[in-house]
C-alpha cells in the first residue's frame, strides 16, 4: 500500500506476520502494540536507522525489527559533492547566477587537498567517504568508537581542532544524541565547516546557527536537520513552515539545506526494497 502504517490501516496487516515499511513516518509505540496484537512479529524497515521505531517497545510487545543494508555509495557520492558544493560557495554562485550577477566577487573557494577532513564514523558508508577522499589528495583523520577501517584515528576532540571539514556518519542513538554540542562545535578551528548526512540530532542546531552567524563556522551543508519529521517529504509552498530553526538555516548564506535525500538514487532503493522483502523471508524461514 502507499500510505504508511498507522492506527487506521492495522486491518490490511491481518494474517501477515512479516511486514515492510519506509523510514518517513514515526510508528508509534500505540501501532506498534496494535501490530503485536494484529499477529505481527517481524518488521522490516526500509532504511539504515531506526530512530523512527522504539526497537525496545517492540521487542515488550513481541516484535523484532531489522534493518536493511544498502549500497553506501549513494549518500557517499552525495557526502563528496556537499563538501565540494560548501568550499566553492556553490550557493552563492549559483543565486548571483540566477539574478545575473557574473562577478567574481567573495565566492573564492578553496581546494579539497589542502584541507584537512574529519570523518566521525567509519561505517559502511564512513569508509566509502574515506574512500573517495583519498582520490582528492587532503588529509583526512576519523573517529569512530570501534576502529575497523584503515585509517588515521583520533580522538573526537583531536580531530576536530584539526579539521576543516567535519562530516557525519555515525547513527542517532543516545550517545551520538547532539555530539556535536556547543562545547565541541566552540572546538573546532575558526572557519571549518560541517556536513551532515546521517542525521538531524547529532547537532545541536542552536549551537550550529550561533556558530554560523558569529562567523566561528565557514558553513554547513545539512541533508538532514532535527524537526525534521512532517517537513522535509512534503509539499510546503503554498503553507508556513513551521520550523524557525530550518528558516533561519535557509536564509544563512553559507548553508547548503537538502530534504533528507542522499541515500535517494535508483540503486539504493532497488537495495532496500530487495533486502526488505529477503529480511521478511529470513525471518520467516528462521535465519
Amino acid at each position: 500500500m502507499d500510505a504508511p502504517v498507522s492506527e487506521a490501516n492495522i486491518d490490511l496487516v491481518s494474517g501477515n506476520r512479516c511486514i515492510s515499511i519506509g523510514h518517513k513516518t514515526k510508528v508509534t509505540n500505540s501501532i506498534l502494540l496494535a501490530l503485536g496484537k494484529a499477529g505481527v512479529k517481524y518488521i522490516s524497515t526500509r532504511s539504515i536507522g531506526f530512530n523512527h521505531i522504539d526497537v525496545e517497545y517492540a521487542a515488550s510487545v513481541g516484535i523484532t525489527v531489522g534493518n536493511v543494508a544498502y549500497s553506501p555509495d549513494s549518500v557517499a557520492d552525495f557526502t563528496l559533492m556537499l563538501m565540494l558544493m560548501a568550499v566553492r560557495d556553490a550557493k552563492s554562485i549559483i543565486r548571483r547566477t540566477e539574478v545575473h550577477d557574473y562577478r567574481l566577487n567573495e565566492v573564492r573557494g578553496k581546494e579539497l587537498r589542502d584541507l584537512t577532513v574529519g570523518v566521525v564514523g567509519t561505517g559502511r558508508i564512513g569508509v566509502a567517504v574515506l574512500d573517495r577522499l583519498r582520490g582528492f589528495g587532503c588529509r583526512v583523520l576519523a573517529y569512530d568508537t570501534l576502529l575497523t577501517a584503515s585509517a588515521d584515528y583520533v580522538p573526537l576532540d583531536e580531530l576536530l581542532q584539526q579539521s576543516d571539514i567535519v562530516t557525519l556518519h555515525v547513527p542517532l542513538n543516545t550517545d551520538t544524541y547532539h555530539l556535536l554540542d556547543r562545547k565541541n562545535i566552540g572546538q573546532m578551528k575558526g572557519g571549518a565547516y560541517i556536513i551532515n548526512t546521517g542525521r538531524g540530532p547529532l547537532i545541536e542546531t542552536e549551537a550550529l546557527i550561533s556558530a554560523l552567524e558569529s562567523g566561528k563556522l565557514g558553513g554547513a551543508a545539512l541533508d538532514v536537520v532535527e524537526g525534521e519529521e512532517g517537513i522535509f517529504y512534503a509539499d510546503c509552498r503554498n503553507k508556513p513552515l513551521q520550523s524557525e530553526t530550518l528558516l533561519r538555516l535557509e536564509k544563512l548564506p553559507n548553508v547548503l539545506i537538502s530534504p533528507h535525500t542522499a541515500y535517494y538514487t535508483d540503486h539504493a532503493l532497488s537495495d532496500t526494497v530487495e533486502n526488505s522483502i529477503i529480511n521478511c523471508l529470513q525471518f520467516e524461514s528462521g535465519k
